[in-house]
């Protein structure tokens, strides 16, 4: 998966409407199914780090009120049980929405006590149209190729040219994939996904899911709950807002979480020299901002680019420590290098980074309705940026596809259920890509579920990345179903983890670990 994987959140539509009532196969519980698939046949896929992995596809439909028509393909991984208890398949997700989680399956169950993981069967899987997964969607190669405009539309002039690269993007899908757009959604992952049950030959599944694998793992639940056995949610979409209004909400909190990393970079001014008030780190990094803006650094690195290679740091503060040094070097010592350096880090796109945003633009704009009417956009995101100026316009314009988008859109997907085993939410109280809120929402729409918090946590992601109180729980999870349950909305908490330090040897090797889990899953919910 690339590094900015897809977080989650007028000129001429390319299609006239809004939305449409929810297709047959979101309303039909169950759609008739083909005849049983033969077995999968799994192939050694392993690398270094997880040797067991082991891969294979499967053949679903395209249309899956259509079972006999056009076939798709998705790839899927395994680590397989070990232990003589099997308790059935794992499925895990990493969010995007566009994310592979081919790789997540070596590192979940690497991660998990061992006595755990031997238990199941992990399963990775590319969702249809991302990564391995045939078609594999790319919109439009070099969509995020540098150095664009200014994301911050002070003329008209800058504003044109960032509505004409949105609506370039939704028109390149409509004429590369016209057959297959109406048909990448998160109703039809999810139908996937239960066929992908269906051809491990399991009653029931058993699910892992982190930012959007939460909603994704939401919707499966309410269309298969008599097929879900256990299910974690980690860092949780709120439901209510997708997707727009939750972007909007995003931008508020990555502004808050951008100001905690400013404070951090204060607190360390012997390091970074660049003083001990917040405040005017702050405006020494708008200014840096202002310079890029007129003169991007290596010829690479403007004002979108900036703000592209600083929003991984509202993921995981584990980043931190580099983005704090490139951001001295060039205020300090006018150095363009470690900018440039931390840029093709944490900003720059590959082409599995257009594919997964391909993914991400298609599924957003399809899932919910989103306003057609530029005039709207333009009030709301100005009215979000002057009290949130930090990524408001830089995601705005990453969402500005759906404005053009040339498909109708569906509903979003009431995910109350009450039908459900215990299911375990797992939640940091600062995290940007999912605000706490949303947690609190889908625990009280999900009737049997507890809630995790992490008290003071900041970071996206927050299971398996090291606190081992979160890890406990969720490890207690799988083992055996139990989950805390307490008197209030909180049903237990944890501490989180300190701030890193900055860079040393033993800080740089402890980063290099846990970043592992946010590359993998990227840096857009």
């Amino acid at each position: 998966m690339g590094k900015r994987a897809a977080v989650l959140c007028g000129a001429a539509v390319l299609v006239a409407g809004t939305v449409t009532a929810v297709p047959a196969q979101a309303r039909a519980t169950h759609p008739v199914e083909s005849a049983p698939a033969a077995p999968l046949t799994w192939k050694q896929c392993g690398t270094e780090k997880y040797p067991t992995l082991q891969c294979t596809s499967l053949k679903v439909p395209l249309d899956h009120t259509d079972p006999r028509g056009r076939q798709i393909s998705l790839a899927l991984s395994r680590v397989p049980h070990t232990a003589k208890k099997y308790q059935g398949p794992l499925l895990v997700n990493p969010g995007g929405p566009g994310g592979s989680g081919l790789v997540l399956a070596g590192y979940v169950a690497s991660a998990l006590p061992k006595a755990v993981a031997a238990q199941y069967d992990v399963i990775g899987f590319d969702p249809r149209g991302v990564g391995k997964s045939k078609p594999a969607l790319n919109c439009r190669p070099g969509h995020f190729a540098p150095v664009r405009p200014d994301s911050v539309p002070s003329t008209a002039r800058t504003e044109q040219a960032n509505l004409l690269r949105a609506e370039s993007f939704a028109r390149a899908c409509a004429e590369k994939y016209p057959d297959v757009l109406p048909y990448i959604d998160t109703i039809s992952a999810v139908r996937d996904m239960d066929r992908i049950r269906k051809a491990l030959g399991a009653r029931q599944i058993n699910y892992f899911g982190y930012s959007y694998g939460t909603y994704l793992g939401a919707v499966y639940a309410k269309l298969f709950p008599e097929r879900v056995r256990r299910a974690a949610l980690d860092s949780v979409v709120d439901p209510t807002g997708v997707w727009y209004e939750d972007n909007l909400a995003q931008d508020v909190a990555f502004d808050d979480r951008h100001r905690a990393f400013l404070a951090w970079v204060a607190k360390h001014d012997a390091t970074y020299r660049l003083g001990t008030d917040p405040a005017r780190i702050e405006a020494k990094w708008y200014a840096m901002r202002a310079a890029l803006a007129k003169k991007p650094a290596g010829g690479k690195v403007g004002a979108s680019e900036l703000e592209d290679t600083f929003v991984p740091g509202g993921y995981y503060n584990g980043f931190w420590p580099y983005l704090a040094e490139a951001f001295a070097a060039y205020v300090n010592d006018r150095k363009a290098d470690p900018l440039v350096e931390a840029y093709k880090r944490f900003g720059a796109s590959d082409a599995s980074d257009d594919n997964s945003y391909s993914i991400y633009a298609t599924v957003q704009c399809r899932d919910a309705a989103w306003p057609r009417d530029w005039d709207r956009w333009r009030a709301d995101n100005r009215a979000v940026y002057r009290k949130a100026p930090f990524m408001t316009w830089n995601n705005a314009w990453y969402n500005a596809p759906c404005a053009y988008w040339p498909t109708d859109s569906l509903r979003s997907v009431d995910i109350a259920n009450k039908k459900l085993p215990p299911v375990l939410l797992f939640q940091a109280t600062d995290d940007a890509a999912t605000p706490y809120q949303g947690a609190v929402t889908v625990h009280r729409q999900l009737a049997r579920s507890s809630l995790v918090v992490e008290r003071g946590g900041g970071n996206h992601a927050v299971t398996l990345g090291r606190n081992t109180c979160l890890d406990r729980h969720l490890a207690a999870y799988l083992a055996d179903g139990t989950v805390p349950r307490g008197t209030g909305t909180v049903d237990a908490v944890c501490e989180a983890q300190p701030d890193p330090k900055p860079k040393s040897s033993k800080s740089t090797a402890t980063a290099a670990r846990g970043a592992e889990l946010h590359e993998l899953l990227g840096f857009r919910p």
